[in-house]
Order: structure tokens, then C-alpha cells, then sequence
């Protein structure tokens, strides 16, 4: 098409030349977009990330229960898993979208729970396929897992796949280990039903601060939660902070263990709100493990994590051991994708959300204005935070990650196929603080609002 453009220049008018100019952009168009689809066609298997394929024989997932499936899992074009499972639909608010979220357990012929190195995690039986969607993209929950994984403590493993149910390519999901008692996860003692007396009541437990979603009965009780008898400061609705059992389960924690775990949180609380609260002896210190606290306040602060501290929230006990915070779970409306309540913000601090959207049902507990009100711990803090950012805080660490992910996305072709399967780019989806009209342009607004982030909390800490 150039060299007939060329030839016939001098011997037509300028608007069929124009014409001819305009159809043989649309051909290299053509050509650019055929070569691209030659590209998806011929990517290498060992650029491919893993490929589940769920098989429910023509029966749509519901929320719950769990129904009967088959699972198929291709990495590096090589069958390296298939087997049996029940798979449901999980979230909460995230089941407004098109794109689902799932929660899945492996079953044996007999349909009963069996233990899988499902993508060669080590070997349980719950396992969860994450959802990107409003988070465009695509890596925020990766990223804080790694990081507060990089930090010394467990948090879910993670690993980017690509998601076809019934035939239907559903785009990029990431495959997440549920949070739960086990040797690999949360290891703390499993706590049996006849362990009601002494020192084998003081643990395992695991607790959490969330929405009543999955709850039997779909609301707050005596047998499922506990409520605290502190107000959440700055509270202008009269909410409160219930906390839910969850390990041992509800329907199996028995009467003695309920009695225990709330009277301990209840004991921190007291002390944390009492005259001695920094006495290292009889305030809150003697309570909890303050390094697992501090950990967690970074990371939320880090990310400014719109939910943290309120929702989406686990503290666990060990026999004979202090109250932990974590693991952390839910940050797809942190690093800025939040339009409401400061959650797009770089330069406000997250544990003040109360003092922003004080009528908001979720509140956060009033530990942590507390806990700065002491030299020792806003002394930790700023011990912590100066030898994160020497490492793995660093800035070019953390981009360095973020980086490394789009490139695993981007050379197996599941940047592509996902934005064409979901067409989210430059269109607003709750609750987006920014709309980019392209992948890149949503990468450039995560990287430089990690950015903003790291300069303002330098001060902000060191100002503390």
C-alpha cells in the first residue's frame, strides 16, 4: 500500500490520495493487530503462568453451598493437577461484580476434605481464587501478601493464574491460601473440644473483625461473636466492635473456650484503657505480642488500606502465649483505590478513618490512637518503619516487585485477554480514586502514589 501511494501521488487529487493515505494506516492497523494475535497464539508454555479450568457440568456456582466440581491445572503446558472439589462463590460486597471471586475445597473419590500441594503450596485443602476487578491492576493483594510475608510473619501465599469454569475464560484470578489453623499457615495449637480447663484453654484461637457474610443466620450473636465494651473513639453512631470466633468455629467452640478468649481480649482492652496502660508489667504490654501489632499498623499505613483495622481483621492466640495481630487479609481498595473516606489519599493516616467517616457503620477499635499515646511504642514504630526502609520497604524494592509482576502478566499474554474479556479499563468502578485509560496508566498512578506514600510517611512517623 505505501509504494502504490507513492506511485500514484502525482497522478490523483489530494482527497483520493487522502483516502488511499487513510486505508493503508487501517491495513498496518490490521497488520499490527494481526501479529499481535500471532504473538498470544505462539507465547512460549514456559512463559505461561498456570491455567485452572473448573468443570461443574453445566451447574451455576452459588454463594453457598458448595457444590461438586472438577479441576484441571496446566502450568507450563504440562497437567500438573486434577481432582475433585466443592467450589461456591465468596465476598461480600465484591459479589456486585461480573467477575467472582471463589472459594474451593479438594475432595477425594469419597467427596470427603483431602489435603493437596495445590501449585506446589504446601499441601491443604481450602484455597481461594481472587477476583481482580476494580483493582485494574491487578496486583495490590499480591503485593501487600509478599511484602508482609518479606516482614517475618505468615501471610497468604499467592500465585497469578488465568480462570476458564464451564469453557468460559474469565481472565486473570489469584489463587490465595484461606486463612486457618494448619502447620503451614496460622501454626498455633488446634484447640479440642474437651480442652476446657488449665493451660490448654488458653489456645488456639483465631478471631476476627469483619461483616457478618457467611455467618449462619447472617447476623451477630453470643455463640458466633463478643462484643467490646470500649466505643470506638471519634464513634458518632453508637457503633461498637464485635469480634468473631473463628477457630474453633462457632458451631464447635464450647462454652468454657468463648468465656476465655473474650475475658482475655477484654483483659487487653481494660488495661489499654487504664492509668497504667504503659506500665510494662500490668498494661497492655503483658497482653499482647507488640511486635505483631506494630507489623500490622505499617503495613495498613503502608498501603492506607481504606478497610484496615475494621474489617477483614484477625488476631490469634497460641497456647500460653499473647494475643497476635493478623495475618492480614483484603487489600484490594488500598494504595489509593478508594474514593471515599481518605482511601485515595497518600498524606492522611488510616487508623484515623473514624475521624473521617465517623457515621460509618465499621469502625476502628480504639487501640491504636492509644497505643501512640506511648513513647515505647511510637518509639518501636519508628525503629521498625527506619529498618523497613532500608530494605524492604525501600522504594525500589517494592516497585521492583510491582514490575516483576506485570512483566509475568504481560509476556503470557493475560494482561491482554483479561482487559478483553473485562472491559474495566478507563470506565469508573466502585470505588476507583483514579480511572486510567489504559493498563499502563493505572500502573503510573500505583507506582507514584507508592511513592507519595513512602515521602509523606517518613514524616508523618518521624513526626509521631
Amino acid at each position: 500500500m505505501k509504494i502504490l501511494s507513492r506511485h500514484f501521488s502525482s497522478l490523483v487529487s489530494p482527497v483520493p490520495l487522502l483516502i488511499l493515505l487513510l486505508l493503508a494506516s487501517a491495513c498496518n492497523k490490521d497488520e499490527a493487530k494481526t501479529e499481535k494475535e500471532k504473538e498470544k497464539i505462539t507465547i512460549a508454555d514456559a512463559d505461561r503462568i498456570p491455567l485452572i479450568t473448573i468443570n461443574t457440568n453445566g451447574t451455576k456456582i452459588p454463594d453457598e453451598p458448595k457444590i461438586d466440581a472438577q479441576v484441571t491445572v496446566l502450568e507450563k503446558g504440562e497437567e500438573t493437577f486434577t481432582g475433585l472439589i466443592g467450589v461456591e462463590i465468596r465476598g461480600s460486597s465484591s459479589q456486585m461484580f461480573p467477575k467472582k471471586s471463589y472459594g474451593f475445597e479438594t475432595r477425594d473419590a469419597n467427596n470427603e476434605d483431602i489435603d493437596v500441594p495445590f501449585l506446589g503450596f504446601p499441601e491443604e485443602e481450602d484455597w481461594i481464587l481472587y477476583a481482580p476487578y476494580s483493582d485494574k491492576s491487578l496486583v495490590r493483594n499480591k503485593l501487600i501478601f509478599d511484602l508482609a510475608r518479606d516482614l517475618g510473619g505468615y501471610a497468604s501465599r499467592t500465585e497469578f493464574v488465568e480462570l476458564n469454569i464451564n469453557d468460559a475464560y474469565l481472565g486473570v484470578y489469584v489463587v490465595m491460601e484461606k486463612i486457618k489453623r494448619d502447620d503451614f499457615r496460622v501454626n498455633i495449637n488446634k484447640l479440642k473440644i474437651d480442652e476446657n480447663t488449665g493451660e490448654d484453654l488458653t489456645g488456639g484461637y483465631i478471631l476476627k473483625i469483619d461483616k457478618t457474610t457467611g455467618i449462619s443466620g447472617g447476623a451477630l450473636n453470643e455463640l458466633n461473636s463478643f462484643t467490646s465494651p470500649y466505643p470506638p473513639s471519634n464513634a458518632t453512631m453508637n457503633q461498637t466492635i464485635a469480634f468473631q470466633y473463628e477457630e474453633p468455629k462457632p458451631e464447635d467452640i464450647t462454652a468454657e473456650q468463648r468465656t476465655y478468649i473474650s475475658e482475655y481480649v477484654t483483659q487487653f482492652e481494660n488495661a489499654l484503657a487504664s492509668d497504667d496502660f504503659m506500665d510494662p508489667e500490668v498494661g497492655y504490654n503483658a497482653f499482647i505480642d507488640v511486635d505483631s501489632f506494630i507489623d500490622f499498623f505499617l503495613l495498613n499505613e503502608l498501603s492506607n488500606n481504606v478497610d484496615g483495622y475494621r474489617l477483614s481483621t484477625f488476631l490469634y492466640k497460641d497456647k500460653n502465649e499473647k494475643l497476635n495481630m493478623g495475618p492480614i487479609w483484603d487489600f484490594n481498595l488500598a494504595f489509593g483505590n478508594a474514593d471515599y473516606c481518605g482511601g485515595g489519599d497518600y498524606d492522611v493516616w488510616a487508623y484515623r478513618f473514624n475521624q473521617r467517616c465517623s457515621e460509618d457503620y465499621w469502625q476502628v477499635p480504639f487501640w491504636w490512637d492509644r497505643f501512640l499515646e506511648d513513647p515505647s511504642f511510637v518509639a518501636k514504630v519508628k525503629t521498625r518503619w527506619s529498618a523497613l526502609r532500608a530494605g524492604v520497604f525501600a522504594e525500589g524494592a517494592i516497585l521492583a516487585k510491582v514490575d516483576g509482576y506485570i512483566t509475568t502478566l504481560d509476556k503470557a499474554g493475560a494482561l491482554d485477554t483479561n482487559f478483553e474479556t473485562w472491559d474495566v479499563l478507563g470506565i469508573y468502578i466502585w470505588p476507583n480514586n483514579y480511572i486510567g485509560e489504559s493498563h499502563a496508566d493505572e500502573m503510573d498512578y500505583l507506582k507514584s502514589w507508592i511513592g507519595n506514600r513512602l515521602d509523606w510517611l517518613d514524616q508523618a512517623i518521624g513526626d509521631l
